[in-house]
Parts: structure tokens; C-alpha cells; sequence
């Protein structure tokens, strides 16, 4: 095989009068070159908005969201929490409370998703306070006359409700008048305001103590209206669910975080199949390059192969010298795709060179995340690519007959 690799290598390393095979041998690396890092950056660009946005959510979210059938609170949430520690990968349960309110603000007023929580649950503190900017979530639980409100960066900006500033919550449900049922309202102080990096929760979303939130949506001490689950492994999220409805009885289902998100996540899949399959064509046309580079060099070879066959040379040589040449084309050009394809991908997601409108992808820029699982795919099918394109020209070589090659010479 050394003698074959040899004569291929010298065979690549045109003289001046093979320029015509030098520039078609440049152009096949090149085109195998950007075929790879095309798909690269694709492929990262797909992985980057599938790991941005699922990391934001369960930042945001709970892996895990156990709820009555019917709609109904949750009576004694405390006792249902008991029974469902201890639950292998449950990492942390806590009792939540949801509900539509109306926020009005100094500038705007807007309907908001109202979260009630739990400020002296110590592990769901520490989460919320990374996604704080200003302000401090443990102001919450504040025994003071004005409650405090955690609002989104979007929500403020919007409604003009800066941190210290207040604001009134108005629930839909309220009291009994001689007019009808008048709606609740209360009086808020901007305790922190959060950014989570997803703007529709930033622009929608605000929390405050659980104790508050029963208040206002007229629940009971023991009543809430979720019971919130975190677990070790987020894609054990479907079996730990069936356990939780096993274990907390009938009438009791449990949503899990790919469930409430499938649509986007599948849609974010089934597009890196299209975009792996499109831009792989690249990879396949560039191989056709390397087909014409082969054909060439065997008919400007063909003295060369007649003699080595004279001389007792193999079919399986000659065919093993034409095949490393494409499969060091193709090496070559994977390598240089490679390498500008991650580099690419991380300078494009270091500083975050495309902008996005945040109101309608949900993310401020692009991200690029590329994972080594995918370049070695990429790697292995381009290579492989340009091995096949290797066959028919190798083939014809090895098939050449010394005596006609050598008549007229």
C-alpha cells in the first residue's frame, strides 16, 4: 500500500503541464471543503435554537406539572406533596398557583399570567434569582401592607412599571355587589424585575408569594392550583410523570415539559432532517468534481498505467491508487470544512453577530451550538461520499489494456 500511496500523492502534486487537473483537484477540496462547513453551520445553528430555547424554558418552567383533571384546585396540596417524595428522580416538588389577572400599570395596562409561589422554598428562590436583574425575590414574602410583585424586563417596559414603583392587580373573580360581581383588585410594589431571556414569558409573566396569589384568586390555605416537579434527568420526564399520576391517585394528570412544548421541538427536528439532507446535496455535487478530477487523471495517464501493468502490476493496485486519491481529496476537504465550519459557528455564536426581533423568534440573536456528534457524521459521510465517487473512474483504470494504451506511443 505504501507504493500505491506514494504514486497517488505524486499524482495530486501536479507538474505544469497537468495545470488543468491541479485547478479541477482545487476545486473538488474546495467544494467538499464548503459542502462540510455548510452543513456544520447548519446543523449547529438548528442545535443552538433547540438548546437556547429549551434551556430558557426550563429555566423558566417546571419539568413537570401535576394537575387535577377537572381543572379543580388542589386540596391539601401539603399531604399530596408528602406522598410523592421519595419518588426516584424527583429532585423537588413545590406548590404553585396560576392564574389571568389584569395589571395596571403607570403607562399601560395588560392582562398577565399571575404565578403564585412559594418565597421560602429555598431551591425555587435560587433558580428565580438567577433570571433577576434588578430588585430580589425574597422581598416577596415581606409581611409589610404593600405586597411585592416580581415582573418581567418586557412587562415593565411596557405597562412603565419600574422596580420600587406600584402597580394594581385586578382578578376577575371577585366579590359579590348589589351591581354583580365586582372584580378583586389589590395594591402591588415592584419588588424585582426578571429576565429570563424568552420574551413572550418576559412580557407576560409576574409572581408573587403563594399566600398572596390564594388571597387574590379567593383560594384556601391549603388550596393551589399545581403542584410543580423538578427532576435529575429532564429526558426521564415521561416515565417519572406516570409515576407521579400513579402515586398521587385518580383524577390527578401530569404534564411533562416536552409534552407542553412538542409542536416547537418537533418542528426544530424534523427541520435539521430537511436542512442535513439539502445542504448534504452540497457534499454530493462537490463529489461529482471529484469524479471529473479522476476521469482526467487516468486519461492523462494512461502511458503510466500501461506500463505499471506491464511490469506486473495488479487491477487492485492501479485501483488502489486512483481510490486514495479521491479519498485524500475528500480528507482534506472535510478537514478544511471542518475547521471553518466550528470556527465559524463559534464566532458567530460568541458575539452574536446575527440579531433576531425578540417579540417574534423569542431569542435576542442566533445561536450556534455545535455538537461533536454531528461533525463526526458529517465527517464520515463525506468521506464516504467521496470514496463511492471514486469507484467508476478507479474502476475504468484498473480495466485499461497496456498493449492499446501503448500502440501509438
Amino acid at each position: 500500500m505504501k507504493l500505491e500511496f506514494f504514486i497517488a500523492g505524486r499524482y495530486l502534486r501536479a507538474r505544469r503541464k497537468q495545470a488543468v487537473i491541479s485547478v479541477v483537484t482545487a476545486i473538488s477540496i474546495l467544494g467538499v471543503a464548503a459542502g462540510v462547513a455548510a452543513l456544520i453551520i447548519a446543523l449547529a445553528l438548528n442545535t443552538g435554537f433547540q438548546v437556547e430555547l429549551q434551556s430558557k424554558i426550563l429555566g423558566a418552567t417546571s419539568h413537570i406539572t401535576l394537575l387535577q383533571t377537572d381543572g379543580r384546585p388542589i386540596a391539601e396540596f401539603a399531604a399530596l406533596i408528602g406522598r410523592l417524595y421519595g419518588l426516584k428522580g424527583v429532585r423537588r416538588l413545590s406548590p404553585a398557583i396560576y392564574g389571568q389577572v389584569f395589571l395596571v400599570g403607570g403607562v399601560q395596562n395588560q392582562g398577565v399570567q399571575l404565578k403564585g409561589v412559594d418565597p421560602a422554598d429555598a431551591g425555587l428562590v435560587s433558580e428565580l434569582l438567577r433570571n433577576v436583574s434588578r430588585g430580589d425575590i425574597r422581598s416577596l414574602a415581606s409581611g409589610s401592607d404593600v405586597q411585592g410583585i416580581l415582573i418581567g424586563k418586557e412587562l415593565s417596559r411596557k405597562t412603565g412599571a419600574g422596580l420600587n414603583s406600584f402597580v394594581r392587580v385586578v382578578a376577575p373573580e371577585g366579590e359579590l355587589s348589589p351591581f354583580g360581581r365586582a372584580p378583586r383588585s389589590q395594591l402591588f410594589k415592584v419588588a424585582g424585575i426578571f429576565e429570563s431571556g424568552l420574551w413572550d414569558f418576559d412580557a407576560n409573566w409576574a409572581f408573587v408569594s403563594l399566600s398572596t396569589a390564594q388571597q387574590l384568586l379567593r383560594l384556601k390555605s391549603d388550596q393551589v392550583t399545581g403542584i410543580e416537579v423538578r427532576i435529575e434527568d429532564i429526558y426521564q420526564a415521561g416515565p417519572i410523570a406516570r409515576q407521579l399520576e400513579l402515586k398521587a391517585g385518580e383524577g390527578y394528570q401530569a404534564l411533562t415539559w416536552i409534552e407542553l412544548n412538542r409542536p416547537l421541538f418537533s418542528a426544530l427536528r424534523l427541520e435539521k432532517l430537511a436542512m442535513f439532507v439539502a445542504i448534504g446535496l452540497i457534499v454530493l455535487v462537490a463529489s461529482l468534481t471529484i469524479v471529473t478530477t479522476l476521469t482526467l487523471m487516468v486519461m492523462e495517464k494512461q502511458k503510466d498505467i500501461a506500463i505499471f501493468t506491464a511490469m506486473g502490476g495488479q487491477n487492485r493496485s492501479v485501483m488502489s491508487v486512483f481510490m486514495l486519491q479521491g479519498i485524500i481529496i475528500g480528507v482534506v476537504g472535510t478537514v478544511l470544512g471542518t475547521l471553518c465550519g466550528v470556527s465559524s459557528s463559534w464566532l458567530l455564536n460568541r458575539y452574536r453577530i446575527i440579531h433576531l426581533e425578540p417579540d417574534v423568534y423569542s431569542i435576542a440573536y442566533v445561536p450556534f451550538r455545535v455538537r461533536w456528534e454531528d461533525v463526526a457524521v458529517i465527517g464520515l459521510v463525506a468521506v464516504l461520499i467521496s470514496f463511492l465517487a471514486t469507484l467508476y473512474p478507479a474502476r475504468s483504470a484498473a480495466q485499461l489494456d497496456p498493449v492499446e494504451a501503448l500502440r501509438y506511443e
